[in-house]
């Protein structure tokens, strides 16, 4: 089997789409295939970029041609995001804090988000059922954990320290995000 060939295989098997995230997890694992590379990811890019197999729905999620006119109507929504309701916009923000969370966790650190994004979705999932930590780590003291938890997407190492933290943004007033971010300026991250 090639290489491209696994990846179709394995957004086959996902309804026709997938997020490169999960296309670097689980194509490399196709069995039969040899990955003869020092940057398989990067192949992985390339590939799906090849326009008689893929299209880019939105950064970082491809879908197959063959399965255009049968992916979910959600998925279908974001191919015109500059058309997108006011209701879809939302959809957006957990778009994004799932990418972010699917990275972090191909890293292999614990995410976290908020108890008000849980129920979220990020393609066809919850965004809860993608976290590997339901409550956020008590890393420093509690007034500044309650001023700082409801940023979007929190990555902690295996010493339960925050790594990476990220606020997803659409309007122009993120002063509140600066803020939460200054109450971490004795953090490493």
């Amino acid at each position: 089997m090639k290489q491209h060939e696994a990846v179709i295989k394995v957004m086959e098997g996902k309804g026709g789409y997938a997020t490169l995230g999960l296309l670097y997890q689980e194509a490399l694992n196709v069995p039969g295939v040899t990955w003869k590379t020092k940057t398989p990811f990067a192949s992985i890019r390339r590939i799906v970029q090849d326009s008689r197999f893929f299209f880019k729905i939105k950064p970082g999620l491809w879908a197959l041609k063959s399965y255009k006119n049968n992916l979910p109507n959600e998925i279908l929504s974001l191919i015109n995001e500059d058309k997108l309701k006011e209701e879809d916009k939302k959809f957006t923000h957990s778009y994004y804090q799932g990418l972010i969370i699917e990275i972090g966790n191909i890293k292999g650190f614990n995410t976290y988000i908020p108890p008000q994004y849980k129920n979220k979705i990020f393609l066809n999932n919850s965004l809860k059922d993608l976290i590997s930590i339901n409550s956020i780590y008590k890393f420093t003291y509690e007034d500044v954990i309650q001023k700082i938890q409801s940023i979007d997407v929190f990555w902690f190492n295996e010493r339960r320290f925050p790594t990476s933290i990220f606020e997803i943004e659409y309007s122009t007033d993120f002063k509140n995000s600066l803020l939460k971010f200054l109450e971490l300026q004795d953090f490493n991250m």
